[in-house]
């Protein structure tokens, strides 16, 4: 495949290189010089602008976006005039589902066609092999299949359904993300304060990774902050921020009449938290740090 792609952060740099080393030809803009310059080390076009991206490709086009939520209307709004018809507009981002069928309807209006991804694994797993939820038509994802082979896992991606069941599915499950790292931060707080035992945390979180009903890559992740930062976690901030997934679960849930205490309540955590800062706070943000990337010293 040929794909163009807009967006250089954290996520992009790693799946573009995947895709490069899968022999698919890969032009890339993002508004950072250095970006650039990083992807062509690895053999990657570049283009200064998006705008710029898709008046060098020829047809029919296929456009990666991976922007912050925020940021995608903007980014259709460049290049929409510049696609022509049959063209792919994949959002890759954490977008809300609700836009993503908006943005569906409104490509395919012009004779476009748009796949919502979601994208799962963090900074590591665009590097290594994400997991990925596809929605929009069956033809176009059975189109771009190769891609998404060459950026995940085996067996790590799949079509979950019409335009916006993607970044519904990848919404859901950041949603028991919270609710799995609040159990994770919770327990690991209550072997903590039993002090009488002087329990191993770290020791705790490897046994727990190798064989246990709750052996995850969470678990691991904690193991790994164990060593980076130390039991205490003395560095980590115990006020938990979020990103917006969780709350757009909670508000389909009631929605929909489904009870998801769990999640709510773990949204409620990370709100409370800002000002009151906890150690099951601090296991919290230790984990978002280590599959996110996200800045949680104190």
């Amino acid at each position: 495949m040929k794909i163009g792609y807009i967006g250089l952060g954290k996520m992009g740099k790693g799946m573009v290189a995947r895709l490069l080393e899968n022999d698919h030809e890969v032009i890339a803009t993002d508004p950072q010089a250095e970006a650039r310059t990083e992807m062509e080390a690895l053999g990657a076009k570049t283009a200064e602008s998006a705008t710029v991206l898709v008046s060098t490709m020829d047809t029919p086009r296929t456009i990666w976006v991976m922007v912050p939520h925020q940021v995608v209307d903007k980014v259709l709004d460049e290049i929409v005039p510049l696609l022509d018809v049959g063209d792919t507009v994949i959002d890759g981002g954490n977008s809300p589902y609700k836009e993503s069928v908006r943005r569906g309807v409104m490509l395919e209006g012009k004779g476009l066609r748009f796949m919502d991804i979601g994208v799962s694994g963090g900074p590591s797993g665009a590097r290594n092999g994400a997991c990925m939820m596809a929605g929009g038509k069956k033809d176009v994802y059975d189109e771009s299949e190769s891609g998404l082979s060459a950026l995940c896992v085996p067996e790590g991606y799949g079509y979950m359904g019409k335009t916006g069941s993607g970044h519904f599915v990848k919404m859901v499950h950041n949603g028991i993300e919270y609710g799995m790292m609040q159990a994770i931060g919770e327990g690991f707080a209550i072997m903590k304060k039993k002090e009488e035992f002087e329990i191993d945390l770290t020791k705790v979180a490897g046994v727990y990774s190798h064989g246990s009903v709750i052996t995850s890559s969470l678990v691991s992740w904690l193991e790994n902050a164990y060593k980076e930062e130390g039991e205490d976690l003395d560095a980590i901030s115990g006020e938990v921020s979020h990103s917006g997934e969780g709350l757009w679960t909670v508000e389909a849930a009631k929605e929909l009449g489904v009870d998801a205490q769990i999640i709510e309540k773990s949204l409620a955590f990370r709100e409370a938290s800002q000002g009151n800062p906890s150690y099951t706070g601090q296991v919290v943000s230790a984990l978002r740090n280590q599959f996110g990337g996200h800045e949680v010293k104190k």
